[in-house]
C-alpha cells in the first residue's frame, strides 16, 4: 500500500505517565484542528503518533514492536515517534525504524508543520526544547471530560542518578500564573468538575514569590470546579504553603502522590535524593497534621545497584511504618547516559524479581486494608464513565478509590455514596438518597 500523503485519520497511542496522556490529549486537538479526523483503530489511520515513555527499557522496546505490528498488517501509514524516546534518541529512530517524523515532547506543537514536511518525503525531525512556547501555540480547548489534566510545570532538575527525565524534558520550568488560572477557568467552562495539575516535579512549580499552594487557593476560586489534584511531588518541594492549602482548601482532594523509591538513606544518597528517610517521615507527618484524612501513594524502586538485603528491608520497614493506600513499584532499569547505569553492583535479575514481589505484597497487603478501613464512610464520587452492567456507573472517591455503584447519574455528576465493600482494587457503593426538607 502506498504511504498516505496529506493523512486525513490519525490515531494518537500515548505510554507512561500522566504527563504523557496530557500531550497525547493535546496533540489529539492539535491534530483536529487541522482538520483530520481521530480513530481508535491505529491499523485504519493515515498517520499514527506513538508518544513514547523512555524511562524504562521496556517502555523503549514496545514502541519499536508496536511500529513493526503497525508495518505487517499491511497498512503503511505515516508514523511519527513523539516524547521522550524521541528527544532520547532523535535522528537514530528513523534510522532504526524508518519512521517519518521524531518530534520531542517540547516540540509536539510542530506537529503540523512536520506532518507536512513528510508528506513531501523528507524527515519531519524537531527534537529542540525551547522554553514553554508550545502552550502558546495549541488550540484552545472546547470540550473536556469531568476530569482534565492542565500541565503547570515541565522538566526537573533533581538528577536522580537513574533518571533520564532532565536529559529528556529539560530544565525545571513554571509556567506563568495568568495563563494557568485562563486555561483551569476554560477547562471548566469545557467540561471538567475536577483539574489534576501535572508536572515531573510538580511541586516545584513557583511564580515570584507564589508556590503551588497559592495556586491551588486561586483555582479553588474558580465556580464550577469541584475537585483539584496534583501530580507528581518531590519531597524537596513540599512547601509550607502547599502542606497548609491541604488543611484549608476543601476542593484539594485528601489524596498525595509523593515518591520516596528507598528507605536506606545510603541508597537514597546514591540515587541522588535530597532527602533521607527520617526527613521524608517527617514532611508526611506534617501533611497528616494539616489533612488527618489523607490518603498517600508512593514510588519504590527495588534493586538499585549496590542494594544489599538489609537495605531492601529498610524499604519494607518504612512500608510498614507509612500505610500507603497505593503505590507504584518498580525493579531498577539502567538508562543509558545516566550515572547509576555504570555504577558497581548491579544486581542481578532473579534477585531484583524476589525483591519486587515481596514488596508488592506489602504494598498490596496495606491498599486492601486501606480500602477495607472504607466500608461504612459516605463520600461524594465523581462520576466518569459508564460501567459494564445496566445501570452501573464508575468514578473516583476523593482518596482516588475506584468506586462502581448503580445509579441514574449521568458522566460529570458528583454522588454521595456509602462504600459497601472493598476489594483489592476497587470499591462498591450505593447511592444516598437525599430526603426532602
Amino acid at each position: 500500500m502506498t504511504k498516505p500523503t496529506n493523512p486525513k485519520t490519525f490515531h494518537v497511542k500515548s505510554f507512561g505517565c500522566q504527563m504523557n496522556v496530557y500531550d497525547g490529549e493535546r496533540m489529539t486537538e492539535l491534530m483536529a484542528a487541522q482538520g483530520m479526523t481521530a480513530t481508535d483503530d491505529a491499523n485504519a489511520a493515515d498517520l499514527v503518533v506513538l508518544n513514547t515513555c523512555h524511562i524504562r527499557e521496556k517502555a523503549t522496546e514496545k514502541v519499536y514492536s508496536d511500529i513493526g505490528r503497525l508495518r505487517k498488517h499491511g497498512n503503511d501509514p505515516m508514523i511519527a515517534v513523539a516524547g521522550c524516546v524521541a528527544q532520547a534518541e532523535g535522528v537514530e529512530i528513523a534510522h532504526r525504524a524508518k519512521v517519518d517524523i521524531v518530534v520531542g515532547p517540547q516540540a509536539y506543537h510542530n506537529l503540523p508543520d512536520l506532518v507536512a514536511k513528510a508528506s513531501r518525503g523528507e524527515l519531519g525531525l524537531d527534537t529542540d526544547m525551547p522554553v514553554l512556547s508550545k502552550f502558546g501555540a495549541l488550540p484552545a480547548r472546547r470540550k473536556v471530560g469531568p476530569t482534565a489534566f492542565l500541565t503547570v510545570q515541565e522538566g526537573c532538575d533533581k538528577f536522580c542518578t537513574y533518571c533520564v527525565v532532565p536529559y529528556t524534558r529539560g530544565a525545571e520550568i513554571s509556567r506563568a500564573w495568568d495563563a494557568l488560572v485562563d486555561e483551569a477557568k476554560a477547562l471548566v467552562d469545557a467540561g471538567a468538575k475536577e483539574i489534576t495539575l501535572l508536572g515531573q516535579n510538580v511541586n516545584a512549580w513557583s511564580d515570584g514569590d507564589r508556590d503551588l499552594g497559592a495556586l491551588i487557593r486561586e483555582l479553588d476560586r474558580i465556580p464550577g470546579l469541584a475537585r483539584i489534584r496534583y501530580t507528581t511531588s518531590h519531597p524537596n518541594d513540599m512547601t509550607n504553603g502547599l502542606i497548609d492549602a491541604h488543611r484549608d482548601v476543601e476542593k484539594l482532594m485528601p489524596f498525595l502522590h509523593l515518591p520516596v523509591q528507598a528507605g536506606s538513606d545510603r541508597i537514597l544518597k546514591a540515587m541522588n535524593r535530597s532527602h533521607s528517610r527520617d526527613s521524608y517521615l517527617r514532611i508526611l507527618d506534617r501533611v497528616r497534621a494539616a489533612r488527618p484524612d489523607i490518603a498517600l501513594s508512593g514510588d519504590f524502586i527495588v534493586g538499585f545497584p549496590g542494594e544489599t538485603e538489609a537495605e531492601f528491608e529498610d524499604t519494607l520497614s518504612l512500608i510498614d511504618e507509612v500505610g500507603y493506600a497505593q503505590a507504584f513499584s518498580f525493579k531498577y532499569s539502567p538508562r543509558p547516559g545516566t550515572p547509576a547505569a555504570d555504577m558497581d553492583g548491579q544486581i542481578a535479575p532473579e534477585v531484583m524479581d524476589d525483591r519486587l514481589q515481596r514488596l508488592q505484597a506489602a504494598l498490596n497487603r496495606d491498599q486492601a486494608a486501606f480500602n477495607a478501613a472504607s466500608v461504612g464512610r459516605t463520600c461524594q464520587v465523581l462520576i466518569e464513565r459508564k460501567g459494564k452492567l445496566p445501570g452501573q456507573m464508575l468514578g473516583k472517591s476523593p482518596w482516588l478509590q475506584s468506586i462502581h455503584l448503580i445509579t441514574d447519574a449521568q458522566v460529570g455528576d458528583l454522588v454521595e455514596v456509602e462504600i459497601v465493600s472493598a476489594g483489592p482494587n476497587s470499591l462498591a457503593g450505593i447511592e444516598r438518597v437525599k430526603q426532602a426538607a
